[in-house]
């Protein structure tokens, strides 16, 4: 089969997908390590928390920003990957899965920190930063893709009409004609509806 013959979508590239595939499972593991942890406080989370509070202030963050604002937009970046990747491995009919699958794992997460693990909180707020995150790296991804998808279809179609070039020339169609030499056989009355007076001689190419 070759270019031409073919008018499919440019094939999805195994490797990117694949990688793809691989990264997000090892990110989800560590999501589900920080989120499904009875406590963080061995982590250190606090702390560090504290210390980006402070640097955020110096560097004219409002003091109202505090360590809720922090954890929401913490939340809303910690899922952003999970919806980049998860919105390049799914088919290409089915990335818009990760808009509903993603917060719904959120969701899933919150009811097992209330129902399961007393040292932590669920909180409504979490559902909905973890779902923005999980929106915004989607949105980036479907976007991704679809500069891709531009960029091979391009390619495609470059390469069939190399190829019907290639048929036209060298498979027994007729070369374009060389609109000079027909100017000419038009002067000499070959061309035209009018018996020519003399002979006349097909000039050469």
């Amino acid at each position: 089969m070759t270019y031409a013959d073919d008018d499919r979508r440019p094939p999805r590239s195994r490797m990117r997908v694949g990688l793809a595939t691989a990264l997000f499972f090892v990110y989800l593991a560590f999501v589900m390590w920080v989120t499904m942890t009875p406590s963080l406080d061995g982590v250190g989370v606090d702390s560090v928390a504290d210390r980006v509070l402070r640097v955020l202030h110096r560097l004219g963050m409002p003091e109202a920003f505090g360590y809720m604002e922090l954890e929401f937009t913490a939340n809303i970046g910690m899922f952003i990957p999970l919806g980049f990747l998860l919105g390049l491995a799914l088919p290409g009919w089915g990335w818009w899965l990760a808009l509903i699958i993603l917060p719904a794992y959120s969701g899933a997460i919150e009811w097992t920190q209330g129902e399961f693990l007393s040292d932590r909180v669920s909180d409504l707020r979490d559902i909905v930063s973890n779902s923005l995150g999980a929106w915004i790296g989607t949105f980036i991804a479907a976007t991704l893709r679809g500069m891709v998808h531009a960029r091979d279809a391009k390619v495609l179609e470059r390469a069939r009409w190399e190829e019907r070039r290639a048929r036209g020339n060298g498979r027994g169609r007729p070369a374009p004609q060389d609109p000079n030499r027909t100017a000419v056989l038009e002067d000499l009355g070959v061309m035209s509806d009018r018996t020519p007076t003399a002979p006349t001689r097909q000039l050469p190419y």
